[in-house]
């Protein structure tokens, strides 16, 4: 389970959701300029610009905590506490006029994250994790998932692109063993796991700004989140991740993963 999250770091993380719905929403579904960015991926000035004032917040109120962004770069990693943005964790989606992206707000204490916002600015769900709960809107949820077995379970990851990846063989049996699956649902498939909507999500290739957010959420719900070898997520793990809706399950899908 995170550590505890002070009250006023919560507040923050609030105010960051905030003021990126506010860049983002207007953007939605508009033709706005797209650009590739060096590995290819898509990237907008919704992106770059509801990064940017989510770093302005974090400098006038708390100066001395680091900032890892996906578009802007990184500040004082060496600090207690590190705020890990995403503003568009989704952008495919984004531009596709797709309501799955969102917005990634983490909070990491010592590299371990304690606090974790997916806000949805679309259909204006947030979704928050700190201090032994998970809210949706402020209200309680639990991943509750009563599925022990993958055979039973359902399956959600970003694309059929972790067949080509690394452990793409390992991926193939966790594919074969559920009984069903879907693609294409960005972080959101992590909220939805968090209110026991979905009982597993695999993904690869995904960085701190991508999972730092979603290990509380996960955690808080009463769900298990971590890496494919079963090891806890911190800002420096590689990017495979896997979460499900409790311990049973999550060790039959890392046996899975692990061929066994």
């Amino acid at each position: 389970m995170s550590e505890t999250c002070p009250p006023e770091f919560l507040d923050l993380a609030h105010r960051l959701a905030d003021a990126a719905g506010e860049v983002i929403s207007p953007l939605f579904r508009q033709k706005i300029d797209i650009v590739s960015k060096d590995d290819d991926s898509p990237v907008t000035i919704a992106d770059r610009n509801a990064e940017l004032a989510m770093r302005k917040i974090i400098e006038a109120t708390f100066p001395e905590h680091g900032i890892y962004g996906e578009e802007h770069g990184q500040v004082r990693l060496d600090a207690e506490y590190v705020w890990v943005l995403d503003p568009i964790d989704g952008t495919h989606s984004f531009i596709s006029g797709v309501p799955t992206f969102a917005t990634l707000i983490g909070l990491t204490r010592n590299g371990k994250p304690v606090l974790g916002v997916l806000d949805q600015p679309i259909a204006k769900e947030r979704w928050v994790g700190a201090n032994g709960v998970t809210t949706l809107n402020g209200h309680a949820i639990s991943a509750n998932s009563d599925i022990q077995s993958v055979s039973k379970a359902s399956l959600f990851s970003w694309g059929i692109e972790l067949l080509y990846s690394d452990r793409g063989d390992d991926y193939q049996q966790l594919l074969d063993g559920v009984a069903r699956k879907r693609f294409g649902y960005d972080s959101y498939a992590y909220g939805l796991l968090a209110h026991g909507f979905i009982d597993i999500v695999a993904d690869f290739d995904m960085k701190p700004f991508d999972y730092c957010a979603l290990v509380p959420i996960v955690e808080n719900a009463g769900g298990v989140i971590s890496d494919w070898d079963g090891n806890p997520l911190t800002l420096t793990n590689p990017g495979y991740v896997l979460a499900s809706g409790n311990e049973t399950l999550h060790k039959d899908a890392l046996a899975h993963l692990a061929g066994s």
